[in-house]
């Protein structure tokens, strides 16, 4: 009887753990990111404050019925806490507006996508044509990243980083149509 309850605690806890590594949170409009969600260890000789890690996910299925393509997808923004994390900071409004920016960031990005792909037109190299578009906007998604963090400083030139809040706001709504 020990050994089963023990099976079954260990069986629970890896559960757990498991899904603590893959928990992610949705971009959604009107829920901005809070500090309690960055719940990663900090990187102690970082010289940054708090990291953000944000991504867009991609799936899709295709099929043919009666000679008519059908082309199903889901293309999303997710936050991972996990692998998100803050140390002791001063101006904590500023940053977390900070850290929000890298997250809208991921989501322009993912309404480019779905854009792009409400447009594609269903050729023979299906696969090949998805997979290259998924790496153009991650690509273009990380490479807005580090520019953000190097206009701004990581956030330490006040002045650029309201442009960039300001211009990151003006995209996604230009988007809008394109939001999950």
């Amino acid at each position: 009887m020990a050994r089963l309850f023990l099976i079954i605690c260990l069986f629970c806890s890896i559960c757990c753990f498991s899904q603590q590594e893959n928990e992610k949170i949705k971009w959604q409009e009107n829920q901005p990111l809070v500090w309690s969600d960055f719940k990663g260890k900090p990187v102690a000789l970082s010289p940054f404050k708090a990291n953000t890690n944000a991504g867009i996910s991609f799936s899709w299925s295709y099929s043919s019925k009666n000679g008519v393509a059908k082309l199903d997808y889901v293309i999303e923004s997710f936050f991972y806490p996990q692998s998100s994390w803050k140390k002791e900071i001063i101006k904590k409004d500023y940053l977390l507006a900070h850290e929000q920016v890298h997250f809208d960031i991921a989501e322009l990005h993912a309404r480019k996508f779905r854009k792009a792909i409400s447009e594609y037109e269903i050729g023979e190299n299906i696969k090949k044509d998805l997979i290259a578009l998924y790496k153009k906007f991650e690509q273009q998604q990380k490479a807005m990243q580090q520019k953000f963090d190097s206009d701004t400083n990581h956030s330490k030139i006040e002045e650029e980083e309201l442009k960039w809040r300001e211009f990151v706001q003006e995209e996604l709504k230009k988007y809008k149509a394109y939001i999950d």
